[in-house]
C-alpha cells in the first residue's frame, strides 16, 4: 500500500496533523498501535487551556523541593531510576526555568496557546462534537488567603500581559457557583477562556472519524518498524507494509525511543500522571484545580475525574498510584466523591522538553521525516495548532506562526 504521507501516532496531535495535511491535498494514512485517542489524549483533565500562556517551570522554592525529596505532598512523586535516567534533561529544565529564560520561553509558548480555542472550534463543528464541549472556563481554587492573594496577582498580570480573561471569586461566590463544595475556600480565580471537554478520548475519536469521512485511512501498526528504503518511509501495519515519501512522528511520550534509533539525542523527559473516576452524588459544574495541592477535579461523562500531578518515572515502570491516594484524600475534603468507578486507575505520560517548547519541524538528518511532539501538559490543547503548523511546513507554505523556536535543529 502506498500513501503520500504517514502520520505515526493517533492522539490529539497526530490526528489533527493528519486532518490539516488532508486539507492541503495530501493522501494521508494515520497509524497507531491502538485506536485514536486511547493513550495520552484519553486521560487528561479535558481542558483546552486558553489561559495557559506560561509553560510550567521547574519549581525553585527550597521548601517545596524538600517536600518532594521526602515524598511529602501530592504534587510530585518520583522513582529513583526515573530521576537517574532523566537527570540530564531535568538539569537543563532547571536552568531553563530561571526567570529570564522562562520569560523568553513564555513568549514563544504563548503564541501557540493564543490560537488554541480558535483552531479547535472549526474541527469541533465539522466533527459534530459540540455536545462534548462546555465553554464556561475552569477554576483555580485556593485553600489559604495568602495563596489566593498571590493567585489573584498572577491572574491580573497574565490578563495585563496576554489578555487572558478571569474573574475573581471570594469564598461565598465560589460556594454559590459550585454547590458541590462541602467547605468554604479562601476563593478562586475563574479563568474564562478555557473550554472543558467532557470526554477527551471521544473528542479525538470524533476528529479521527472526520478524517476518515474525508477520505483518510486509519491503520493499526507499530511505529517502531519505521524504515527508510530509498526515497520512501515504511511501517508495518495489520494491512501490510505501508510506505510513503514522507512521515510525521507524532508519538508523544514514545517519540524519544524511536528517534534514538535514528541517532537523535534530544533533552526529553516524561511526567507520568494518573486519573480515577468517582460516582459523586453531586458533581462540580466546571473543572477545579486545587492550586495548592496540584490535582484537578473535572466532571466527565464517566463520572467526576480526579487527575494527579507529575510522576517522574520510566514510561514502562509499574504503576505506583501514590499521588492518586493522596489527592483523593485531599479532594474528599472539598467534595463528596462517592465510590470509585470500577476499574484500575488510568496511567499515562506527558512528553516534555528541557526548554519547555514542543519539537515541530523537519528531522535534521532525515529528508522526508517530520517531528511533532514534546507538547508536555498541553498536547490536547495544542493539537490543532501543532497540526496546522507542521502541515504548513510539509506543504512548503509560509507558517502563520514563526516556527523557529520549535525547530528540531535547536538541539544540535
Amino acid at each position: 500500500m502506498t500513501a503520500t504521507i504517514l502520520v505515526l501516532g493517533a492522539g490529539m496531535v497526530g490526528t489533527c496533523t493528519a486532518l490539516h495535511l488532508q486539507q492541503r491535498g495530501f493522501d494521508v494514512t494515520l497509524i497507531d498501535r491502538r485506536p485514536p485517542g486511547q493513550e495520552t489524549s484519553f486521560g487528561n483533565a479535558g481542558l483546552i487551556q486558553g489561559e495557559s500562556v506560561e509553560p510550567y517551570p521547574f519549581p525553585r522554592d527550597p521548601g517545596f523541593l524538600l517536600d518532594v525529596a521526602l515524598g511529602r505532598g501530592a504534587e510530585v512523586h518520583w522513582h529513583l531510576r526515573g530521576l537517574w535516567q532523566m537527570a540530564g534533561p531535568l538539569l537543563r529544565y532547571f536552568r531553563n526555568s530561571h526567570p529570564q529564560a522562562h520569560t523568553v520561553a513564555t513568549q514563544h509558548y504563548s503564541r501557540l496557546i493564543a490560537h488554541a480555542t480558535a483552531e479547535h472550534a472549526p474541527l469541533i463543528a465539522a466533527a459534530g462534537a459540540e455536545d462534548l464541549v462546555v465553554r464556561e472556563g475552569f477554576r483555580f481554587g485556593f485553600r489559604t488567603a495568602r495563596a489566593f492573594d498571590e493567585g489573584v496577582q498572577r491572574a491580573r498580570a497574565l490578563e495585563a500581559g496576554f489578555g487572558v480573561r478571569h474573574r475573581v471569586e471570594d469564598g461565598a461566590a465560589l460556594a454559590k457557583a459550585e454547590p458541590a463544595l462541602r467547605q468554604t475556600l479562601a476563593g478562586a480565580v475563574h479563568w474564562l477562556d478555557p473550554w472543558a471537554v467532557r470526554n477527551p478520548g471521544a473528542l479525538v475519536q470524533r476528529y479521527a472519524a472526520l478524517f476518515v469521512a474525508r477520505g483518510g485511512r486509519v491503520l493499526t501498526g507499530d511505529a517502531t518498524t519505521l524504515q527508510r528504503a530509498g526515497a520512501a518511509w515504511s511501517v508495518q501495519t495489520d494491512a501490510g507494509r505501508v510506505e510513503a515519501a514522507q512521515a510525521v512522528l507524532a508519538l508523544g511520550p514514545w517519540a524519544d525511543g524511536l528517534i534514538r534509533t535514528l541517532g537523535y539525542r534530544f533533552p526529553l523527559f516524561l511526567k507520568r500522571g494518573y486519573h480515577q473516576h468517582y460516582r459523586a452524588p453531586v458533581t462540580l459544574r466546571q473543572p477545579l484545580l486545587d492550586a495548592e495541592r496540584g490535582y484537578v477535579l473535572a466532571p466527565m461523562e464517566q463520572g467526576l475525574r480526579l487527575t494527579t500531578g507529575a510522576e517522574f518515572a520510566p514510561i514502562d515502570a509499574p504503576a505506583t498510584p501514590v499521588q492518586l491516594a493522596k489527592a483523593e484524600a485531599l479532594a474528599r475534603e472539598w467534595v463528596d466523591l462517592g465510590e470509585p468507578v470500577a476499574g484500575a486507575p488510568w496511567l499515562g505520560a506527558r512528553p516534555c522538553t528541557a526548554d519547555m517548547l514542543p519539537v515541530m519541524g523537519p528531522a535534521p538528518r532525515h529528508p522526508g521525516l517530520w517531528f511533532n511532539f514534546g507538547h508536555a501538559h498541553q498536547g490536547f490543547t495544542l493539537g490543532p495548532v501543532a497540526g496546522r503548523l507542521v502541515a504548513e511546513m510539509v506543504a512548503g507554505e509560509r507558517t502563520w506562526i514563526d516556527a523557529g523556536a520549535y525547530w528540531p535543529g535547536r538541539f544540535g
